[in-house]
């Protein structure tokens, strides 16, 4: 078959998957699945056809972007291992689960896809990151951009955690230190055991880049079971990301605000359990953040610490601006989420919230639709709010002629 004759083809499967819409799941229905008929089967009818709705899914919502962002070679690349992934899950679009071969060769391919997805984040950071520096960022494009790549980033939690349970139930890459988890899940997940996890990882961190860092002071409050400490059917990976990355943040502002030779204060955490509500909260003495820059710590294309290098073999303390958005999609996936409050001149809360009942965690995902395109296809509307002038008006202009 000539190139052309494929890239067609290959156009009108992405087409026909965008159609449509991914199927989500709750963490219960992952863990039962897991736990009692857990049928590599099933599996495999399910996922031929979820993967690659979900690639396709977004894989048309890559092309809406502005033709200088797709232009960039680290999102060209990031298209081409989408892409290279699609093609390998189509072979197995009519292959039957009786095949004798089938059923390992689609494991192996699914690890091989989960492998050549590992770097997406940093290398789609990369590419944000040179059209800013070769084009800048108006509104418009800036509004478009965080749109999408909320969406794409989430798209790729959901992927891999699909692929994550099939591997790690059905291949030979369970976990041994976690015999006891549901591919991924834990059910019973010791939040401040993952606090304390995060917290270590975040300080030896830090040490890397200062001499010191602030300790760690833990409290629990559990409203459901006051004596027993707080548990949840969660995905630890998950928390962890949070955690980590909530820790870094609070560790570098508080030596930074107070000084690497003095003594620094408290960071405090706070694990709580309601009816319907686990949350989180992380809370810093590090001089806190102006009200008007809480809404760009979440944004892609704002960071407050120098662009790191992709070829570093130093991980970075912070710089892609990708930490706290990715953060707060992790929280969102199963329908919690990431909330900052902060007081400047004193320090930060951050505040992860999940639901407590795994019924009610269902995954929080993109739909290419009408209602997607028309996202990036309007123009910026008018302004309706008032903005302040750089010179007061001179009201004596405006009196009224006798």
């Amino acid at each position: 078959m000539r190139l052309s004759a494929i890239l067609m083809n290959t156009s009108a499967k992405i087409e026909y998957y965008s159609r449509f819409s991914p199927s989500p799941l709750s963490i219960k229905q992952f863990l039962e699945f897991g736990r009692d008929n857990a049928c590599e089967k099933t599996s495999y009818m399910f996922l031929r056809k979820e993967l690659p709705v979900r690639l396709a899914n977004t894989m048309r919502e890559v092309n809406l972007l502005p033709d200088k962002l797709l232009s960039q070679p680290s999102v060209r690349l990031v298209q081409k291992w989408y892409m290279q992934s699609f093609l390998e899950l189509l072979e197995y679009e009519n292959r039957s689960p009786d095949d004798p071969h089938a059923l390992n060769d689609f494991l192996e391919i699914l690890i091989e896809i989960r492998n050549r997805h590992n770097d997406v984040v940093p290398t789609m950071a990369q590419g944000v990151i040179e059209y800013k520096e070769k084009f800048g960022f108006d509104p418009f494009s800036t509004s478009n951009i965080q749109y999408f790549l909320d969406r794409f980033y989430t798209n790729r939690i959901s992927f891999r955690m699909l692929i994550n349970q099939h591997t790690l139930l059905f291949g030979n890459d369970t976990n041994p230190a976690h015999p006891k988890h549901i591919g991924s899940i834990d059910p019973a997940c010791n939040v401040a055991d993952v606090v304390n996890d995060a917290y270590e990882m975040a300080k030896m961190l830090c040490e890397q880049y200062y001499p010191t860092a602030p300790a760690l002071n833990i409290k629990e409050f559990n409203a459901k079971a006051p004596e027993k400490p707080i548990q949840a059917v969660y995905v630890p990976s998950h928390l962890f990301h949070m955690l980590f990355e909530l820790f870094k943040n609070a560790m570098r502002a508080t030596v930074e605000h107070h000084g690497e030779n003095k003594e620094l204060p408290l960071v405090k955490a706070k694990v709580t359990l309601g009816k319907e509500d686990l949350s989180v909260k992380i809370s810093d003495r590090g001089g806190g953040v102006p009200l008007r820059k809480i809404d760009r710590l979440f944004n892609y294309t704002y960071s407050t610490a120098p662009t790191p290098s992709l070829n570093s073999k130093r991980v970075p303390l912070a710089g892609f601006g990708h930490g706290l958005p990715i953060s707060r999609l992790y929280a969102r996936y199963f329908q919690g989420d990431l909330q900052l409050y902060s007081m400047e001149g004193v320090g930060t809360d951050a505040v992860i919230y999940l639901k407590a009942l795994s019924s009610e965690s269902f995954e929080r995902l993109p739909v290419f639709n009408k209602s997607a395109w028309r996202h990036y296809q309007g123009g910026p509307g008018a302004d309706d709010w008032s903005n302040p002038s750089k010179e007061p008006r001179d009201a004596s202009k405006y009196k009224a002629k006798r």
